[in-house]
């Protein structure tokens, strides 16, 4: 039995999907989980209940976190240390290995252009202060023994289906697809990248079921040569075939913006990744596992096609 923690996401819907190569027996567990794949086996369950952890990974040979809780600072303080206690305790108890899906919220920002799995951990935002936090519980019970666990980081991501968790889809392919102006945020002139959520989806689950993956952490597939702001929403807006209206978002216009998105609520703070290159280096995992990810065309491509033509 292979199990997902927060199964209903983006993340967790396209892991789903690719563990079919490995497994028929999945395990899908949330508040309310849904079936990806037609055998998939359903558990409801609250994951801030220690003991319902404890029986949703029972029988478990792995177990991989794509949780999302809601992009509120008091939220991940109050939920995720809490959340990541119970599932590393569920897992040495009941003898399973884990697989936590990460961000790069903890990474020192002078060191974005090219960040790979040695970047210096120094967090400038709360938020990702939390991460680091998270990160250093599963690592230290990794160093002691007690726990076989890897970590698999992601840049920004973006792909098909996703509702109200990628910047991209917000800020860029949303208001783009509607007429109005895309939003982003500092500058237009800095590269960034942006992982593909079925790239994303199949190199954890590849992770998962490579025995010598394990006590290390791993960037997921990424295309290199991300584009800038401006040759983002150029490109997409090509692809729409609609005129690439541009609005740099300030910490101001951010704060507006919250005002009626959500997710630009939190976004303030991190900032910071917009206003300099963020260029994820996931040579280790590309050259480990001979795997291409999906080049950014190809993505924009595809989510257009699956998401905004009628």
């Amino acid at each position: 039995m292979q199990t997902i923690l927060g199964s209903g996401g983006a993340i967790g819907i396209e892991l789903a999907k690719a563990l079919k190569e490995y497994t028929s027996q999945i395990r899908l567990v949330s508040r309310n989980p849904k079936k990806v794949n037609e055998t998939d086996e359903v558990f409801p369950a609250d994951l801030l209940n220690p003991s319902e952890v404890n029986e949703a990974v029972k029988g478990s040979s792995i177990v991989y976190v794509t949780v999302g809780f809601p992009y509120n600072i008091k939220i991940w303080k109050e939920n995720w240390p809490e959340f990541t206690a119970n599932v590393i305790d569920a897992c040495i108890t009941q003898n399973c290995k884990l697989v936590f899906f990460d961000n790069i919220y903890m990474y020192d920002p002078d060191h974005l252009n090219g960040m790979n799995e040695k970047t210096p951990i120094n967090p400038p935002s709360k938020k990702g202060k939390i991460r680091a936090e998270i990160a250093e519980m599963i690592l230290s019970k990794v160093k002691e023994g007690k726990l076989i666990a890897l970590i698999a980081r992601s840049a920004d991501f973006y792909g098909p289906g996703i509702k109200n968790t990628s910047m991209l889809t917000e800020t860029v392919f949303k208001p783009l697809s509607s007429g109005k102006k895309a939003n982003w945020m500092a500058s237009l002139n800095f590269k960034h990248s942006f992982t593909y959520t079925p790239d994303a989806g199949k190199a954890t689950a590849l992770l998962g079921n490579s025995e010598k993956a394990y006590n290390q952490v791993w960037h997921l597939p990424t295309a290199e040569n991300p584009f800038t702001g401006q040759e983002w929403i150029d490109t997409i807006a090509k692809e729409m075939n609609v005129k690439p209206k541009t609005q740099t978002a300030t910490k101001f216009i951010v704060k507006l913006l919250g005002l009626f998105i959500p997710l630009m609520r939190e976004m303030p703070e991190m900032m910071y990744q917009y206003d300099r290159d963020y260029v994820f280096n996931s040579d280790k995992f590309t050259n480990h596992f001979d795997f291409k990810p999906t080049p950014y065309l190809d993505g924009i491509r595809e989510i257009i096609k699956l998401d905004y033509r009628n």
